[in-house]
């Protein structure tokens, strides 16, 4: 363990101390984009969460790798789709009784946004659609066994001074699946902020607040991320380094954790 936090340790003062791209203007532009959840940005983002002291003798400790592509699609003058995927790749161990450890993929989110293309009067950009619970879990114990739907929306205004704020929402239902398996009826709310710091450097804050009404526990880790725009050859690319507090979790929930993300970008030419 003492060395996964030297490991994040350099990593975060790599990205702090990452010379200033000579594409700052673009980088910047693209991390305006990154901090908007429906931008026109075609991207990869590959999320890889670590929390620790989870399970009920809070020694057990979960990994999980989040595949997130996001792709926007032009469905009209006007209006754009914009497809955002969720698959998990998770290693957990020490956290359920029993087998001591579990591996594979989760249940995957997959959500749809229908976007105008032009701001409201007051700068704001929104979209709404449905999303859907998929149970592509390979281990029953890393998943719900669950088909679930519901409603999702985002709303959020980006100042001239560098600032974004907004919050995205969403609520699935299960409606088929194993009949053993605890039905589905969980609220997700992720406030967020981000503040600009030029040359594609970005400050974030956001609550991942989740509320399972079957058994009325909420779940709201408070992050914090640095991240940075740059390129690998040809290629544009983000990194990311942050820390996790949870604010609320269950029993046997987590109580802290780390965060790294590594995002291709795909930007229209």
């Amino acid at each position: 363990m003492s060395r996964f936090l030297r490991v994040t340790a350099c990593v975060t003062s790599i990205l702090a101390a990452a010379p200033i791209p000579a594409f700052a203007q673009n980088a910047d532009a693209l991390a305006r984009q990154l901090s908007n959840p429906i931008a026109s940005l075609t991207s990869v983002p590959m999320q890889l969460n670590w929390d620790t002291d989870l399970g009920s003798d809070g020694e057990g400790e979960c990994v999980t790798l989040n595949v997130q592509p996001v792709i926007p699609v032009s469905i009209s003058e006007e209006w754009n789709m914009i497809s955002r995927t969720i698959v998990p790749i998770v290693s957990q161990w020490d956290v359920i009784p029993g087998p001591d450890n579990q591996f594979g993929l989760g249940d995957t989110v997959q959500s749809l946004f229908f976007s105008p293309k032009a701001l409201t009067a007051g700068g704001w950009t929104w979209g709404v659609g449905p999303v859907f619970l998929l149970p592509t879990a390979t281990d029953d114990l890393l998943g719900t066994e669950k088909w679930g739907a519901g409603p999702t929306g985002v709303a959020l205004k980006q100042t001239t001074t560098g600032w974004t704020y907004g919050v995205l929402v969403n609520h699935l239902w299960s409606f088929a699946g194993e009949s053993d398996r605890r039905d589905v009826n969980a609220t997700y709310l992720q406030p967020f902020l981000a503040k600009s710091l030029g040359q594609g450097r970005t400050l974030s804050f956001a609550l991942e607040s989740t509320k399972d009404w079957e058994t009325d526990q909420w779940t709201v880790p408070f992050n914090m991320g640095f991240s940075q725009v740059t390129r690998i050859g040809t290629q544009l690319v983000s990194y990311q380094a942050g820390v996790r507090y949870y604010l609320e979790a269950p029993d046997n929930g987590p109580q802290w954790g780390l965060r790294f993300t590594f995002t291709l970008l795909y930007p229209r030419r």
